[in-house]
């Protein structure tokens, strides 16, 4: 294992996506516990994505076959209703209410699902492993398991990272609406454009 796969692997975990938003926006709205839930969904969500890629699965649906857009195409739609949940309530985001913590099923789903449904990111495994593995070695395909083991957790801890420091950073945050309905507005339009992003690529 590298410095420079590690390196590659962090660079590309901290650059904001579906998985770094998703987190961020649920940890500020319903704390740390609820943020980790949702680290562990975004990373979950990598798996399939990452045995696809190893089996070659990828390469099959980035050919343009209409299983490839039909997902892509649940990926829009699921990206666009995420958009449309972040606005839809437009009072503040609550700190202490006295409610019930979000169940952890629906955070941890919702989290998957976001990933899951964004044939891109086995795409993106198929680009990037190969890239630090040998492909004429006869473990080649272990080492391309192993790598991709590393980066989802490398994308765990990451995760992690960023729902305690939102969680860390939400009282204060949110006992300002005006700065609160910035976030809001700021997730959704987030959501949004990865939602285009994606549309474009069906």
């Amino acid at each position: 294992m590298s410095i420079a796969f590690l390196l590659t692997a962090l660079v590309v975990t901290i650059t904001p996506g579906t998985g770094v938003i998703y987190t961020l926006s649920t940890a500020l709205a319903a704390g740390r516990r609820a943020g980790l839930l949702a680290a562990v969904g975004c990373t979950v969500s990598l798996l399939p994505h990452l045995a696809a890629a190893v089996t070659g699965l990828a390469a099959v649906l980035r050919a343009g076959t209409p299983a490839f857009r039909v997902v892509t195409w649940l990926g829009v739609a699921y990206l666009l209703w995420m958009a449309w949940s972040a606005l839809r309530d437009r009072g503040p985001l609550p700190v202490d209410d006295g409610r019930p913590p979000a169940p952890a099923a629906r955070v941890i789903r919702d989290g998957v699902l976001l990933n899951l449904l964004n044939p891109k990111v086995t795409v993106f495994f198929v680009a990037f492993l190969p890239q630090f593995v040998l492909p004429d070695t006869p473990d080649a395909t272990l080492g391309m398991l192993l790598h991709g083991t590393v980066f989802v957790l490398v994308t765990l801890v990451v995760f992690a990272g960023f729902a305690l420091l939102a969680s860390a950073l939400r009282r204060r945050v949110l006992a300002r609406p005006r700065v609160t309905a910035l976030l809001r507005h700021g997730f959704a339009a987030s959501f949004l454009a990865l939602g285009l992003g994606l549309a474009l690529t069906a």
